[in-house]
């Protein structure tokens, strides 16, 4: 086992709510342990220019309920050339920070294993409203943006309702579907748009006039960012012009980052930064801390990156080369799952929205 005499601890990437939940976890998960833990202010960012403090059991007080992140983020170009790599380790030898703990998306993940194959050894946390990370089932601050989205959804129907309009409402997420779909039925949306799986316009158009017909006065339409940066705009058009329904366009955008973190966001990152620590200190790195069938589990970075380029078709020559057959296997199957609940849950918004 390596002996730890400080840990840094740091937040990349775009802010999720559930952050400042995973760093008092890490946070007094190594205090509790007597290893001193360094906060890294700006991400990548702050590690290359020294923007570091230490936190102490006090300084991470009161900031689980708090939206953001206390320690900023950043993003960071620098960091991806091997100059700025090498100042972000100069920064971690000099302040005697013996392995970290990154708390991001994709990006972040990419630049923790470049860290420890540098000898910096690290461990993720999976912080992203857009649920877009292959290899768990649920990224920190998922929750609470799709908590988000329904309070707000909920109040543009009330005005749909009354005036009786048609509101399609865009949601973040990247080139994910899960924040569109999972919101689309938790709000008894007409139609949800997702990158995932092909869109029919003129089904829905169908639905909106057979609906108006039998009294229906208001109508929800969720569309995921990632099926195009006009899309939303255009299909609201559309629906005015083919079913003579008044409709609105809302694009929540950043507003879904913000807030107070739900429960589920604040167990999940409570217990993904407790197992952060006891892996770095029992030895291990170049891991991501994963849900996955409800259990909070390590998993190597590399197959958790490799798995979701996997999914999304992004593939490189070569990137399969490492992995037996028995592994290929495994990510395949993972990619099926991910697939099947997403086209599972399109389906249920479709019987259901009648």
């Amino acid at each position: 086992m390596k002996t730890f005499r400080r840990i840094g601890v740091l937040t990349s990437g775009g802010d999720a709510p559930g952050m400042n939940a995973a760093i008092r976890a890490v946070t007094r998960a190594a205090l509790d342990r007597g290893v001193e833990v360094m906060g890294v202010y700006r991400g990548y960012s702050g590690l290359i220019d020294g923007d570091i403090k230490p936190l102490g059991l006090r300084d991470v007080s009161n900031i689980i309920n708090h939206g953001g992140t206390i320690l900023y983020s950043d993003r960071c170009p620098e960091f991806k050339t091997e100059e700025g790599m090498q100042k972000a380790i100069a920064t971690c030898r000099a302040m005697q920070i013996d392995g970290i703990v990154a708390i991001g998306g994709d990006g972040t993940f990419r630049g923790a294993t470049d860290l420890t194959a540098r000898g910096i050894p690290c461990i993720g946390l999976p912080g992203t409203i857009d649920n877009d990370i292959t290899s768990t089932d649920a990224t920190i601050g998922f929750d609470t943006a799709m908590n988000t989205v329904v309070e707000m959804v909920d109040r543009l129907r009330d005005t749909c309702e009354s005036h009786a309009r048609c509101n399609v409402v865009e949601v973040m997420g990247r080139d994910a579907g899960d924040i569109a779909i999972q919101t689309g039925i938790a709000t008894g949306a007409t139609g949800v748009a997702i990158p995932e799986i092909p869109f029919d316009t003129d089904a829905l158009i169908a639905k909106i006039k057979r609906d108006r017909i039998a009294g229906k006065r208001n109508f929800i339409v969720i569309v995921s960012e990632g099926v195009g940066p006009d899309f939303s705009q255009e299909l609201a058009e559309t629906i005015q012009a083919e079913t003579g329904v008044e409709t609105k366009f809302a694009r929540l955008a950043h507003v879904v980052r913000g807030g107070t973190p739900s429960l589920r966001d604040r167990l999940m990152a409570s217990r993904m930064g407790e197992l952060a620590v006891d892996s770095l200190f029992a030895g291990k790195s170049n891991l991501v801390i994963c849900e996955y069938k409800s259990e909070i589990v390590a998993t190597d970075i590399n197959f958790a990156l490799i798995l979701d380029r996997m999914y999304k078709g992004k593939l490189k020559p070569g990137d399969l080369d490492p992995y037996t057959e028995e592994q290929l296997a495994d990510m395949r199957a993972r990619c099926d799952r991910k697939a099947a609940s997403i086209r599972a849950l399109y389906e249920t918004n479709n019987r259901l929205s009648l």
